[in-house]
């Protein structure tokens, strides 16, 4: 039976949460709480739908507001009917696109979010690193400074030259932008030539995985190819060196961004995991 998740499913989805987490091929985009109280906290204000049978919840999904539309927490199923419990959510979205995000190898609800009319958008491959393989370049090219922070408008200025998707940021408020690097588990590490910023990388730490993530890199088109992106790299690998708990860097790159690949095969990264994003328009028929 499919419905609404109440209170009491919250222990039955929290197993299912785990058992996702349990194995790679199994992720898929899903709440961050894995406490009871912090996981009915978070799903109060989304709809969140289960798939229950007599033995317990089987199945979970969820939609909350993201970017121009929705995006689907889930499927998660360890036996349930995914295609109906997808059918039940998707008639909930209002007509507005609706994202989805698995891993590569998670079959069956790649199969499932294609016969609803969900249509891969790209592939995002992730790399990770041992801090001691990168941290030894870490200092500043000649004519060049580190500095830890940027201004807004240079901060911009570098996004809109890396012809980069993550365009929400380009109209963050001043505001916005301080409180973001105010977080203790975000930092920013810039080379300047002067008062130039030539490029930047920009770190969150995640050391419950005693890893650090960079979450974007860029380099000034027309300071490319003189190897300050290896030596941002290695920079962001010291900044998360300061945290004992932290051991590998892990980056990221789409399937189309032949040149950030190529940047962290020459630094030494390996790939650990791959995930596909896929959209549903909001003109498709349920």
């Amino acid at each position: 039976m499919i419905r609404p998740m109440l209170a009491t499913d919250v222990p039955d989805v929290l197993a299912l949460l785990t058992w996702m987490d349990d194995s790679p091929e199994r992720e898929v985009f899903s709440p961050d709480a894995r406490d009871p109280r912090e996981l009915q906290s978070e799903c109060e204000d989304n709809l969140c739908l289960v798939d229950v049978e007599d033995e317990g919840v089987l199945a979970y999904c969820a939609l909350s507001p993201f970017r121009d539309g929705m995006v689907l927490e889930g499927p998660i199923s360890d036996g349930g009917h995914l295609r109906p419990l997808l059918r039940r959510a998707l008639s909930h979205s209002d007509g507005l696109p609706v994202y989805a995000f698995a891993a590569r190898d998670n079959l069956p609800v790649r199969a499932a979010l294609e016969a609803s009319g969900f249509a891969p958008m790209h592939t995002t491959d992730f790399y990770s690193a041992p801090l001691a393989r990168l941290t030894e370049q870490a200092c500043a090219p000649a004519g060049t400074r580190i500095a830890r922070k940027l201004p807004l408008g240079a901060y911009r200025e570098l996004f809109k030259s890396s012809e980069d998707a993550w365009a929400g940021r380009l109209n963050w408020t001043p505001e916005q932008f301080d409180e973001h690097f105010a977080r203790d588990d975000v930092r920013l590490v810039a080379l300047l030539r002067g008062d130039q910023p030539l490029g930047f990388a920009e770190l969150e730490f995640c050391p419950e995985d005693a890893r650090a993530d960079v979450t974007y890199v860029a380099v000034h088109p027309a300071e490319r190819g003189q190897g300050y992106g290896l030596k941002l790299l290695a920079l962001a690998a010291a900044e998360a060196d300061t945290h004992p708990e932290v051991r590998t860097l892990r980056v990221r790159a789409h399937d189309h961004m032949k040149p950030a690949r190529a940047l962290y095969a020459r630094a030494g990264f390996t790939h650990c995991r791959s995930i596909v994003t896929y959209m549903r328009d909001g003109d498709e028929d349920v």
